[in-house]
C-alpha cells in the first residue's frame, strides 16, 4: 500500500504549522499528500505553497466541490497545479452536500451526479488540448449566440489523474467507469464489498476497466494506545466526533456518511443517532455510538491492533491509505504519522 494524509490549511495554530507538517511528511517517506477545502481555506492556493515546499511526494486537491467553480476553472487549476509541481498533482473532485453547497455558495445542490459526470468529461477534454465544444444536461459550452469554442493557451506537461471522492452507490458506480482512483471514509473493510465494491466493480466493468485501472484510497485516524485502558480513552473520546459526522453532516434530509455507516451494518443506531442529534441531544448521540463502530472505522489501537488492522484494509482491496495522525502537537502527530508510515512499509515487505 501508498501512504498518505489530508491536511487543511487553516487548521493548526499557525499557517506555518501545516506546512512544517507537510514538509516532515515528505521526509518520513509519504506518498501523497491531500489538501481538504469542505467551508475553510480553498485547497488550491494551499498546494500551489506544497508544491514550492516538497520535491517527492504527489499532492492532491482532497477535495474540490464540483459546482463552486466551472469545470474550465477545475482544469485550468489542474494543468497549473501539474504544471508548476513537476507532474505531482492528483486532481480529486467531490459533490459535497447541500448544506455546504446551498448554505453557503448559494449553488443548487441538485443533480450531483451528472454535474460531476459532466465535469470529468469537460475537465478531459480540457487536458487533450482541443478547442471545447460540450453540450450536456448542466453546461453548454460555447452559450448559444456569438462565441465559439476556444482552447487553452496553456497545455497540460504532464497526465493529471482524476479522483472522486464518493459515498453513495451511484456516484461509486460512476467512480469506478470515469475516475483513476477512489477517495473513500467511513470504510469498514469487513462491510466493504456490498456497501462499496460492489458499485465500484460495476462502474469499471461499464468502462470495460477492473480493479487494478483504480486507485483505491481509504482514509482513518491513526493512534497507538500504550494500552487497553489507553484505547478506551481514546474510543470514548472519539464517540462524539462521529456521532457529528452521523447527525450532523449534511442536512436534514441528506446525509451521506449516515447513509455509509447504514449500508455496513449499523442502520438503526445510525438512524437513532441522527435523531437525536438532530434534536440538539448531542451527548444522548454520542452515546448511542458503539466502541465497534469507532474501532470498525478507525486505525486506532495498541500497535499490534493496529499493524493488523492494516493488513485487514490491504486484505479488502486499499491501495493507498490516508493516515490522519492523532496528537497534540505537530511533534505528537508526526511521531504518529511516522510510525504508522513505517508499518505500512513492514507489511508491504512481508506479503
Amino acid at each position: 500500500m501508498r501512504t498518505a494524509t489530508t491536511v487543511e490549511a487553516s487548521t493548526g495554530e499557525h499557517w506555518s504549522q501545516t506546512a512544517d507538517f507537510v514538509v516532515e511528511a515528505e521526509k518520513l517517506g509519504l506518498d501523497v499528500c491531500w489538501v481538504a477545502e469542505a467551508w475553510g481555506s480553498d485547497a488550491p492556493s494551499a498546494l500551489g505553497y506544497y508544491a514550492a515546499l516538497t520535491d517527492r511526494m504527489l499532492l492532491g486537491s482532497g477535495v474540490i466541490q464540483v459546482g463552486t467553480r466551472t469545470p474550465v476553472a477545475v482544469a485550468q487549476t489542474a494543468i497549473t497545479l501539474s504544471n508548476l509541481s513537476g507532474g505531482r498533482f492528483l486532481l480529486g473532485l467531490g459533490a459535497s452536500g447541500p448544506q455546504v453547497m446551498e448554505g453557503l455558495h448559494g449553488v443548487p445542490f441538485a443533480r450531483p451526479l451528472a454535474r460531476m459526470r459532466e465535469t470529468v468529461e469537460i475537465v478531459h477534454r480540457v487536458l487533450d488540448g482541443g478547442k471545447l465544444s460540450y453540450e450536456g444536461t448542466q453546461f453548454t459550452i460555447p452559450l448559444p449566440g456569438d462565441a465559439v469554442p476556444m482552447r487553452l493557451s496553456t497545455r497540460a506537461e504532464h497526465p493529471v489523474p482524476v479522483y472522486l471522492a464518493a459515498l453513495s452507490p451511484a456516484m461509486l458506480r460512476l467512480t469506478g467507469e470515469v475516475a483513476d482512483g477512489w477517495l473513500g471514509t467511513s470504510f469498514v473493510p469487513e462491510g466493504a464489498a456490498g456497501a462499496y465494491f460492489t458499485n465500484l466493480d460495476e462502474g469499471l466493468a461499464r468502462a470495460g476497466r477492473s480493479r487494478t485501472d483504480l486507485d483505491v484510497c481509504q482514509g482513518a485516524e491513526v493512534a497507538f494506545a500504550a494500552d487497553e485502558d489507553a484505547l478506551a480513552a481514546m474510543v470514548a473520546g472519539r464517540k462524539k466526533e462521529l456521532a457529528f459526522s452521523l447527525g450532523g453532516m449534511g442536512s436534514a434530509s441528506t446525509n451521506f456518511y449516515n447513509n455509509a455507516y447504514s449500508r455496513q451494518g449499523w442502520a438503526e443506531v445510525a438512524a437513532e443517532v441522527r435523531e437525536r442529534w438532530q434534536a440538539g441531544d448531542r451527548d444522548g448521540a454520542a452515546a448511542l455510538v458503539t466502541d465497534e463502530m469507532v474501532l470498525g472505522t478507525t486505525l486506532i489501537g495498541t500497535e499490534p491492533m493496529v499493524r493488523e488492522r492494516l493488513r485487514v484494509w490491504r486484505d479488502a482491496g486499499v491501495d493507498t491509505v490516508r493516515l490522519y495522525p492523532a496528537g497534540e502537537s505537530l511533534e505528537d502527530r508526526l511521531v504518529t504519522l511516522g510510525r504508522a508510515v513505517e508499518l505500512v512499509r513492514e507489511i508491504g515487505s512481508a506479503s
